[in-house]
């Protein structure tokens, strides 16, 4: 049977990107639009990749479930790389959890049950997972916890503090925070429920990238462009190989890790390029 490589929000950005770099397995790419699917698979097809979709709603544990079964038809699955996810600008502190996060949850889970010994998830986080004070996170913990149990206790124990900041874009910024904070503390957790299984899980958080949800975020985030090394934004290419390549098999002991791919910008904030208030402009408490 071939062995196939499943990655969500394959149909542009990051996703389409990691795409072209995996070349020795069938790459089934999904996403909520056909239409861009479809193009993607042309444009794979012409990079030299074995390519088919099927459309998915990260958002719907049923569409998931529908996915890895149909990925599961096509062979055997090796590779899940969930690139799937929403920005603050795109929608609001809700739909970014549901997204986000619970749909990391679903990935997690629902291909769990079709992927055995000597095969790989890699969720898709962010450094925004690190932008908010380690003080500030802990005490959503315990929602954490309650994602795979209790998804009601777990959405509404976050929005009950994120619609406490009244600017809009602000309180889904903080959402998106967590929601990514949340990928890379359950891709760690994946990790350690299915390693007895041989299945290694782990997560990339890219910092800011010039894709068209890189760029929709500049206004706001822009100030992570001077916080990085060499002053810029990094390339959907550049992330696709770092993604690509922590999902690859041949990476077997990279587990229950984040790599923190976003040009030093985190680094930089936190100690070279230091701004002291920027946790509190992250928390939306000022402007």
């Amino acid at each position: 049977m071939k062995e196939v490589c499943v990655i969500t929000g394959g149909g542009s950005g990051m996703g389409l990107a990691t795409a072209k770099y995996i070349k020795d397995r069938l790459v089934i790419i999904s996403g909520r639009t056909e239409t861009k699917l479809a193009a993607a698979c042309e444009e794979l097809k012409k990079e030299g990749v074995e390519a088919i979709y099927k459309t998915c709603d990260t958002s719907s544990r049923a569409s998931v479930a529908e996915l890895a079964k149909f990925a599961a038809d096509q062979g055997v699955i090796k590779q899940v790389i969930n690139c799937a996810g929403m920005s603050p600008s795109m929608t609001n502190g809700e739909k970014l959890l549901k997204i986000n996060a619970l749909g990391t949850v679903y990935v997690n889970q629902e291909f769990a049950k079709y992927m055995d010994k000597g095969s790989v998830i890699c969720d898709v986080a962010s450094n925004s997972a690190y932008s908010l004070p380690g003080a500030m996170v802990k005490p959503f913990k315990f929602f954490y916890k309650q994602a795979d149990k209790n998804e009601d206790l777990f959405l509404k124990g976050i929005l009950k503090v994120t619609g406490l900041i009244s600017d809009d874009y602000l309180s889904a910024g903080m959402a998106y925070a967590l929601s990514k904070n949340f990928v890379t503390w359950y891709a760690a957790k994946t990790a350690f429920d299915l390693g007895p299984r041989g299945i290694r899980v782990c997560s990339v958080s890219p910092g800011l990238i010039a894709t068209d949800m890189g760029n929709a975020e500049v206004e706001h985030g822009g100030d992570l462009v001077e916080k990085a090394c060499e002053c810029r934004m990094g390339e959907a290419d550049e992330l696709g190989y770092c993604i690509a390549t922590c999902a690859d098999p041949r990476n077997g002991y990279l587990a229950a890790v984040d790599v923190l791919a976003d040009g030093g910008s985190t680094r930089g904030n936190a100690e070279f390029k230091h701004d002291p208030l920027a946790p509190l402009k992250m928390a939306g408490i000022i402007k």
